[in-house]
């Protein structure tokens, strides 16, 4: 099983950071949980060309883990030879927004129809919804996934999951304090993926950035910080946390800092690093 941190960004632009996005491969299966901004591009990097994507998992609908799902949609449909669905797993309201993408893609899906001849011999571009709620449980390939409760109010609702395969457990948790759930989602994972905040951090942005400073002071109720995220990894017993979609992002040099935090308070390996930072279990 292999974790990779496609984007570790946040919804602030970052020159060198895509947004949201992890890729956990395991028995032969990719599948990409949340897919901000140059997710594609981060997945390619990482060896995953779109047609041999096997699943979307989304954990929430704020804009900065889905924006890029319009490009994997089109994307496998353009660069497959053979007519191919795209799989797209989500809390409730995923079908609503998947609706307005469709909506969206009109145009351009009729701009290639017209333009290509193969492509107007097969079905267009294929779409399949499955939302999902905490307990629920599903199978990709032999990859089980189950569904877990995360808390991101008034973001609702939203959701983690736990892949188990080949012995193997990763928990992805998505944007969320801690909570009885998190720790049950985690509980003796293999890999424990958290995004993190440095409230620190954030503090001192809001000194520089005054007239942002309510905003940024409410981006706190609602994310783990970094010492949250490890917590949450020793009350579950978890071997290797990585933290991803940093706020603010981690400059040149800080990873040391920012895994401190984490090591003060759990004793497992602790991964921080760019986009495409991986861990095998």
């Amino acid at each position: 099983m292999k974790v990779t941190l496609l984007g570790t960004g946040s919804p602030i632009p970052d020159p060198n950071r895509a947004g949201p996005s992890t890729l956990l491969q395991a028995a032969g299966q990719h599948i990409v949980v949340d897919c901000g901004r140059g997710c594609v591009m981060r997945m390619t990097a990482a060896g995953v060309f779109p047609p041999f994507l096997s699943a979307v998992l989304l954990t929430h609908l704020h804009s900065d883990h889905i924006s890029d799902l319009n490009d994997i949609v089109t994307s496998r449909w353009i660069m497959s030879p053979q007519p191919i669905v795209t799989h797209i797993y989500g809390p409730v309201g995923t079908s609503k927004v998947v609706a307005g993408l469709r909506k969206m893609l009109e145009l351009d899906e009729h701009y290639r129809l017209d333009h290509h001849a193969d492509l107007r011999s097969g079905p267009g571009i294929q779409v399949e919804v499955h939302e999902v709620s905490p307990g629920d449980e599903f199978s990709i390939g032999d990859v089980r996934v189950k569904v877990g409760r995360t808390d991101h109010r008034p973001v609702q609702p939203t959701v983690g999951y736990r892949f188990e395969a080949e012995g193997k457990v990763a928990a992805l948790a998505g944007d969320t304090v801690p909570c009885a759930e998190l720790d049950a989602l985690c509980e003796g994972a293999d890999i424990y993926v958290q995004t993190v905040l440095r409230p620190d951090l954030v503090d001192a942005m809001k000194q520089m950035l005054p007239a942002q400073a309510p905003r940024l002071h409410d981006i706190l109720n609602y994310h783990s910080s970094v010492e949250d995220a490890a917590k949450t990894a020793t009350r579950a017993k978890v071997r290797t946390l990585m933290l991803t979609h940093y706020v603010p992002a981690i400059q040149p040099g800080q990873e040391a800092d920012w895994i401190a935090q984490a090591t003060r308070h759990f004793t497992g390996t602790v991964v921080a690093g760019p986009d495409l930072t991986s861990v095998e279990a």
